[in-house]
């Protein structure tokens, strides 16, 4: 398994980036099930798995700081830097399963190892897709395709944008619902909260609109990027004052916290949403979600059970207003039900058991999820760090220079 090879997994703890916290969560989940995992990426890279690859790279970013700097450069060396590490693991992974190393190699972001997978036709290679899949992304991957290449969608509506690549699943994201819990003696205070990229595809003003008009305060957590600084400068920070606040960026200790003493939390999306780990956990807290009706929300909001589907600011409001009508312990039994990451396991096992597994042999265990569930609680403790490639190989950790 890979995420990236210039970004160690996990992330900085200032640099906001689900593929990788999914990632870590699969990796490990599967190493807990009884399956090898290896989990390939830069120095520093460290998780709970098999075994861990480097190939000797260092990460080219430690920070949010470093990231922008790297990102918003002119040179072009400097930007294929980025391609350059994916491809190096990439080619590694691939050369190794040929060779009969590992069962399935898994990728996270498709755009790393692409032109190299019809090279490998013998190798099943899936692709979990993170993104929205836009023209321009499907018109990439199908010029790439083939029929060793596999696709695991995050939500069904993910598929919207492209409907005929070689889907193996969907499997929802899950998150640690041993973690985000509701307070057991919760102190609610009269707040919205948004929780997310600083960013207008978030909706980060249309919250702000929303809290506004309908009387009550809004605090905001999330990484800024210096390439949403002119959004920040723009539409946040003007209506900033004791009603609206700008948290920045929090850690899940903190973060969990406001949560489950929140009233609700908004999700005004301006695009089409692929998952959303922000609503499962606030869910999972027993935070009611209001979001708006695209991508994946029709997915992980149960309308008037666990949060309010809505189609405008106008009826964002009149939800905020009707928030007394809901059970806050529906929306934990909701999140729980869907999201956990027992479950997310449990889906990747399937979908990357049946892939290498001949249709005459195929037989499905029982009780998967709920065996999953027990061995899952023994770990207890946040989850640590790996990838996956499935395949017996003996643990070699870094030492790191």
């Amino acid at each position: 398994m890979m995420v990236r090879g210039f970004l160690a997994t996990p992330v900085p703890n200032d640099i906001a980036y689900s593929p990788a916290t999914v990632a870590r969560s699969i990796g490990e989940g599967l190493t807990a099930a009884g399956h090898k995992v290896t989990f390939y990426g830069p120095e520093g890279t460290d998780l709970d798995v098999t075994n861990i690859e480097t190939c000797g790279l260092r990460p080219l970013a430690v920070s949010q700081k470093e990231l922008d700097a790297l990102v918003g450069t002119a040179d072009l060396f400097e930007n294929y830097r980025f391609a350059l590490a994916d491809t190096l693991l990439a080619r590694t992974m691939l050369e190794r399963a040929k060779s009969g190393e590992y069962d399935v190699v898994l990728f996270h972001h498709f755009e790393s190892v692409l032109p190299l997978c019809p090279l490998f036709p013998g190798v099943p290679i899936v692709h979990v897709l993170h993104d929205f899949i836009d023209p321009i992304r499907r018109e990439v991957i199908e010029a790439h395709a083939s029929p060793n290449q596999h696709f695991i969608s995050i939500s069904d509506n993910q598929r919207r944008g492209a409907p005929d690549l070689n889907y193996a699943g969907t499997v929802y994201n899950g998150i640690d619902t041993d973690f985000f819990v509701p307070a057991k003696n919760p102190e609610r205070e009269n707040y919205v909260l948004f929780s997310g990229r600083i960013t207008p595809a978030k909706g980060v003003r249309e919250a702000i609109q929303a809290a506004r008009d309908a009387k009550v305060r809004l605090l905001i957590a999330g990484s800024l990027s210096r390439s949403d600084q002119w959004y920040y400068d723009e539409h946040v920070k003007p209506y900033l004052d004791d009603k609206v606040l700008f948290l920045g960026m929090l850690g899940r200790d903190q973060l969990v916290k406001y949560y489950q003493t929140a009233a609700a939390l908004l999700v005004p999306i301006q695009w089409e949403e692929p998952f959303g780990l922000t609503m499962a956990e606030a869910g999972a807290c027993g935070t009611p979600v209001i979001a708006f009706r695209r991508g994946s929300v029709p997915e992980v909001v149960q309308d008037g059970v666990s949060g309010y589907i809505v189609d405008n600011s106008a009826e964002m409001i009149l939800a905020i207003e009707k928030l007394s009508k809901l059970s806050r312990k529906k929306c934990r039994e909701h999140a729980v039900a869907h999201f956990s990451l027992a479950r997310m396991i449990d889906g990747y096992d399937q979908v990357l058991t049946r892939i290498v597994t001949p249709p005459s042999s195929r037989i499905r265990r029982p009780n998967a999820a709920r065996s999953l569930q027990r061995k899952w609680s023994q770990i207890k403790r946040p989850l640590a760090k790996k990838t996956a490639a499935i395949a017996p190989i003996k643990r070699n950790k870094p030492t790191g220079k």
